[in-house]
């Protein structure tokens, strides 16, 4: 793979680099990031337990979904800027320290008052960790590597929905929702330790502030990236949320087969993280549309294929390898618009991104309740085409370097 050209130089002294960095550290960041996203979506399968411990509602319950998203799109910009002179290791490791304990903290709740105060926990880490985790791949590889190492970062949003979510699901059902949510903690404990010793030092390069992030706002080119992200994952989650009321009552698949199409579309989305990984770099504009474009595909098709088990399987994997690509060609698009500033690019991506995943579920949520499941994947695609447009009007190379 050719070296990107816009990533920022790999700058860590010779020492550092022998005592630690490279590929160790970016299984310790992945393994960070899969920490967070598998606490992040966890309820999804445990909510009717944890809503018949407190004696609440399914609805109630489901805020334990939407309030980390909103969080973490203030705590993106918010916790990123007021620290930003503090070394990004020690950072990483207090926010993994912040999240075991919200974890422990959900798993003794005595009232949801306090897995209430668990989830915002879990929201300034998602916003923050992401905000510094996802930009650091060229700073602990060579840049040739660059491309790869975070492509195998952002592996860990499927992963999670792959392995972190249903080993949950399924521990719960034998042990209790609470075991599951000490098994995060633990696991987070590890994951602690592994970026204590594999992780180099790493001084902020450039200090994040405000009015970088508004020089940033000002740029064709962020703008873009903006909308596409806003649109392309409003038509995800607002659709994705609502996938499995959808395959029983319109495809009629059964719950067995229904977790077998998610694993399919998860392992779908594995793939489609590192193909993209591998040509975003390249053709940042060319990926990240033909990624819209068979998301949008299949999300239209569903009601009209997806009656059929065959059809909605093949779909489900087309839906899975597209929205792979998604968060990497999200996150590159915004780091190839500010190569001198890509902490700062990363936080508008994670903030974008956070707000937009609650945003879209809740939107989701209204048309189902008005509508039905086949009108919101029909809308859901409307809006991914209009994502293709968006990429398709941005100009065709980034501008010059950042003076941020």
């Amino acid at each position: 793979m050719p070296a990107p050209a816009t990533s920022p130089p790999f700058t860590e002294t010779s020492s550092a680099r022998l005592r630690r960095g490279g590929w160790p550290a970016v299984t310790a960041v992945t393994l960070g990031i899969f920490s967070i996203v598998t606490t992040e979506i966890l309820p999804i399968g445990l909510l009717t337990p944890i809503g018949d411990t407190f004696g609440i509602s399914d609805g109630t319950s489901g805020l334990m979904m939407t309030l980390p998203g909103l969080l973490a799109a203030v705590a993106a910009p918010t916790v990123t800027v007021t620290t930003g002179r503090l070394d990004r290791r020690h950072m990483l490791c207090a926010l993994m320290l912040l999240l075991a304990l919200a974890n422990f903290l959900a798993a003794i709740a005595p009232g949801y008052w306090l897995m209430m105060v668990s989830r915002v926990l879990v929201g300034l880490v998602i916003g923050a960790f992401w905000s510094i985790g996802a930009s650091l791949a060229s700073r602990l590889v060579p840049e040739a590597q660059a491309g790869r190492a975070t492509a195998v970062i952002f592996s860990a949003v499927p992963l999670g929905s792959v392995l972190g979510v249903p080993a949950g699901t399924l521990l719960g059902q034998l042990a209790g929702w609470r075991s599951v949510f000490v098994a995060m903690g633990v696991l987070t404990l590890a994951v602690l330790g592994a970026l204590v010793v594999s992780v180099p030092p790493l001084p902020p390069q450039q200090v994040t502030r405000l009015t970088v992030l508004r020089e940033l706002l000002g740029t064709s080119r962020v703008r873009v990236g903006l909308l596409a992200t806003f649109l392309i994952v409003m038509a995800h989650f607002g659709t994705y949320t609502y996938v499995t009321p959808f395959l029983a009552d319109v495809t009629h698949a059964g719950p067995r087969l229904i977790t077998v199409f998610l694993l399919a579309y998860g392992a779908a989305g594995i793939v489609g993280n590192f193909l993209a990984g591998a040509w975003v770099r390249r053709r940042p504009r060319g990926t990240f549309a033909v990624a819209a474009c068979l998301l949008a595909a299949a999300t239209l098709l569903l009601p009209v294929l997806g009656t059929g088990k065959t059809g909605a399987l093949v779909l489900l994997l087309v839906w899975g390898a597209a929205y792979g690509a998604v968060p990497v060609c999200s996150q590159t698009w915004f780091v190839t618009a500010a190569p001198r500033a890509p902490e700062a690019a990363s936080v508008l991506f994670t903030s974008s991104f956070q707000a937009t995943l609650s945003l879209g579920a809740l939107a989701g949520g209204a048309v189902v309740d008005a509508a039905s499941t086949t009108v919101v994947m029909t809308l859901g695609g409307i809006v991914a085409t209009l994502a293709v447009a968006a990429v398709l009007r941005s100009p065709r190379r980034a501008p010059g370097p950042s003076r941020a």
